[in-house]
């Protein structure tokens, strides 16, 4: 049990806070996809059982409107069998998770957040939307937030098939959609003010990116497009993605913007670095101001 690591830094008028909700290992075949092992496991070498070392991010913004938290990571409704698994580690040493703690360390507590987005319904990514109690019951984390996600995603959730099953756990969304906390959105679509979702498919089919602008300060919540930095060159796609050739196009439309427009690329997985600027060369992104800094 570790306690959550938190990067802040001014984005215009907001201030903006990458907190680090818990470790996790994944497979490195399985996270790079057709990527041989000799080139993937110069950037993040694996442990004996294959994995290679990540995390999951959440992204909090001091908005007008009230914080926003952009993904909850896993949530604390998991057995032990499955945390080991994917060797998570998100429970802060007083049994609350390290989204909680952190959240109360920058002084929010989950009554006050106005809006959670989650970018898709993976357990990684939306486990922590909603928690179960000492007495077995779930219960939604943020009760007066509104949670933002696309329709399209909350169907592709809810009918899954034996290749997607094992990503969507209804305890994380459906609980939300029968309190009637929902907002479905369709498409690209500015949700308040200065924040904008847009669709980044492959991963998912309805997977969404947030692009956040403020006095002309961007930046993006890149999602699993994505997830570490190792996965800035376009061919680097993981295995899990439903559609890599949907994630290709993908990201050839959306990193020459990000460097274009110098967004700041907020990463949900690496764990190493919260955020960076990039920069192409050719065909090839890579970071131009790695870490909290930039």
């Amino acid at each position: 049990m570790t306690t959550p690591q938190i990067e802040t830094r001014q984005l215009g008028a907001w201030r903006m806070h990458s907190i680090k909700t818990g470790s996790m290992a994944l497979d490195g075949g399985a996270m790079f996809g057709i990527i041989p092992k000799p080139l993937w496991e110069k950037k993040l070498p694996a442990d004996e059982r294959n994995r290679i070392p990540m995390c999951m991010r959440s992204l909090v913004i001091e908005h007008d409107i009230g914080p926003i938290v952009i993904e909850t990571g896993a949530g604390n409704k998991e057995s032990a069998k499955f945390y080991d698994i994917y060797a998570i580690d998100n429970a802060a040493p007083d049994g609350r998770t390290q989204l909680e703690v952190g959240l109360a360390t920058i002084g929010i507590s989950p009554d006050k957040v106005a809006m959670v987005i989650d970018s898709h319904l993976h357990f990684d990514h939306a486990g922590g939307n909603t928690y179960r109690d000492k007495g077995g019951d779930i219960r939604l984390s943020f009760p007066n937030a509104r949670y933002v996600v696309q329709a399209g995603e909350y169907h592709y959730a809810t009918h899954t098939n034996e290749r997607t099953a094992g990503s969507y756990f209804d305890d994380n969304f459906v609980p939300v959609e029968a309190a009637g906390r929902f907002d479905f959105v369709r498409g690209e679509r500015e949700i308040v003010p200065g924040m904008t979702v847009i669709p980044v498919p492959g991963h998912t089919p309805h997977l969404q990116g947030i692009l956040i602008e403020s006095r002309g300060d961007k930046a993006f919540f890149v999602t699993d497009l994505v997830p570490t930095t190792a996965h800035l060159p376009l061919p680097w796609i993981m295995g899990y993605d439903v559609e890599p050739l949907v994630t290709l196009e993908t990201k050839r439309r959306i990193l020459p913007r990000a460097a274009a427009e110098g967004w700041l690329v907020a990463f949900p997985h690496d764990a190493y670095t919260a955020w960076s600027r990039i920069r192409r060369e050719g065909n090839t992104y890579t970071l131009d101001s790695p870490g909290g800094t930039a």
